[in-house]
């Protein structure tokens, strides 16, 4: 807005792969906000994660405040060692690891292995073989539109955690909730850097029936295929290529990545680009007037 113009409400944000119509938000209760967060509503929250996605029995589920914060607590489940992480991912999980002195494996063996998956921001997804190290970090923040690929079932190994945001495919990623989900040993180690009360009152709410709306899980799903499509249809007719993606963000490689980015700046829409890149842009996906922006944009 500095360098382009505009007010908040001028702009659309595709610089992320947050739902941009996220879960209508009702049912909150006055003590949601006004006394610290009880264990039924805790209990009600996890039990609501366990069922929609299908925790195996033999893992435990731990509720936090967004997936970041759990990212960040992930390489003190063991001594600093190397750590295997595939470029080009999301990087804080390298920043976390680096933050508490663990050095890249390169091609030595690793200790801890880290598979965003899918991969953001490719869409790359990986299989039960690629847990190839003692820690293994599986991040699922972006598999809820695919959940038939989820490596959930991995959970149960020892050293395996799976990552799971809310704030992505809900739409609602201002509530900070975010889920790990491991072996019993590894959940009490990370409850315990967590501290009492991490989760708000309002987000134990709001995400337990969010988890229980199955039906809007479903519809969700088809909307945001039917709306990647469209967006692939609009920015492949302007020369780009798409490389892959999820249903909720879509990387393409163009012509020169600054030059596109700054064209949709100017009808204030912002996008995402790589310092590791001069050619690709990732694009989220536009709701209502913000697709006509985008179109006027190109």
């Amino acid at each position: 807005m500095a360098q382009y113009g505009g007010a908040r409400p001028d702009w659309i944000d595709l610089s992320t792969g947050i739902n941009p119509e996220p879960y209508p938000i009702s049912g909150l209760l006055p003590h949601d906000w006004t006394t610290l967060p009880d264990q039924a509503a805790h209990d009600a929250l996890i039990q609501a994660a366990t069922t929609f996605w299908s925790v195996p029995d033999g893992a435990a589920i731990l509720a936090a405040p967004g997936a970041s914060s759990l990212i960040a607590q992930m390489p003190l489940l063991a001594p600093a060692g190397r750590v295997q992480i595939q470029t080009p991912t999301y990087n804080e999980h390298a920043a976390a690891f680096d933050a508490q002195g663990w050095k890249a494996a390169g091609t030595e063996p690793a200790t801890a292995r880290v598979l965003v998956h899918p991969n953001n921001p490719d869409g790359r997804l990986w299989q039960g073989a690629d847990i190839t190290a003692p820690l293994t970090i599986i991040d699922e923040s972006f598999c809820d539109v695919t959940p038939d690929a989820t490596l959930i079932q991995h959970a149960v190994q020892p050293g395996v955690v799976v990552l799971k945001s809310f704030g992505k495919f809900w739409g609602l990623a201002g509530m900070r909730l975010g889920f790990a989900i491991a072996t019993p040993d590894l959940i009490a180690k990370l409850s315990a850097s967590l501290g009492p009360w991490p989760v708000s009152g309002p987000a134990l709410r709001i995400g337990a029936m969010a988890l229980q709306d199955t039906n809007w899980a479903t519809i969700t799903r088809s909307r945001l295929a039917v709306e990647r499509s469209r967006l692939d249809k609009l920015i492949t007719a302007q020369g780009a290529v798409l490389v892959g993606g999820t249903d909720l963000f879509r990387l393409y490689t163009v012509d020169n990545a600054k030059q596109w980015q700054a064209r949709l700046a100017k009808h204030h829409i912002w996008s995402r680009i790589f310092p590791w890149s001069d050619t690709h842009i990732r694009l989220g996906l536009p709701t209502g007037q913000g697709w006509d922006q985008l179109m006027a944009a190109l």
